[in-house]
């Protein structure tokens, strides 16, 4: 699915503010990671390819996987998957999502999950999608958090800084080696 890089960026393009920071009556705005997935995942789905091979899922429970459960994946219920549904082989792409405002507790819990996907279930690509308006301040800690890993996959790092404006790749994180270089 070579397409899904343009795909990302228009469909987060198209993410309006109401869906990226709620309003609150009497509150400041805050961000709900399930609001800005759904919305994500709607915006994709509209633009979606009619004929791909590959289904784009959300939220999938992977629970009653015997596969998974043999890696050590059924725990996860990853943001969105791109894959063939029922075909190991057709593993495309793991998505992770984070607003600015996460914390070290769920990146660390979010790069385990990419990074075992990628490696073990086979995914071709892991992507760290964080969104805010400080999205670059998350994503040093992204960065730092990923540094005490040894033998965390490639995974790439996108930021969505404002409604109206697409999501971008950052400069990839080089993962530590396993002999600390």
């Amino acid at each position: 699915m070579h397409e899904f890089t343009d795909l990302l960026k228009v469909s987060t393009k198209q993410i309006a503010p109401l869906y990226f920071h709620i309003e609150l009556d009497g509150g400041d705005p805050v961000y709900r990671e399930r609001v800005y997935c759904y919305e994500l995942y709607h915006q994709l789905r509209c633009l979606w390819p009619a004929d791909t091979q590959y289904c784009l899922n959300g939220e999938l429970d992977k629970a009653a996987h015997p596969i998974l459960k043999k890696l050590g994946a059924d725990f996860a219920k990853p943001d969105l998957l791109v894959h063939q549904p029922g075909h190991m082989a057709g593993n495309k792409i793991i998505i992770e999502v984070k607003s600015s405002n996460a914390k070290r507790s769920g990146i660390e819990d979010d790069l385990r999950k990419l990074s075992l996907f990628r490696t073990k279930v086979g995914y071709e690509r892991a992507i760290y999608l964080l969104y805010g308006y400080e999205v670059d301040k998350a994503a040093k800690l992204v960065r730092l958090v990923a540094e005490s890993f040894a033998g965390l996959s490639p995974i790439e790092l996108w930021l969505h800084a404002y409604p109206g404006e697409a999501a971008t790749p950052s400069l990839p994180f080089q993962p530590p080696t396993l002999d600390g270089g």
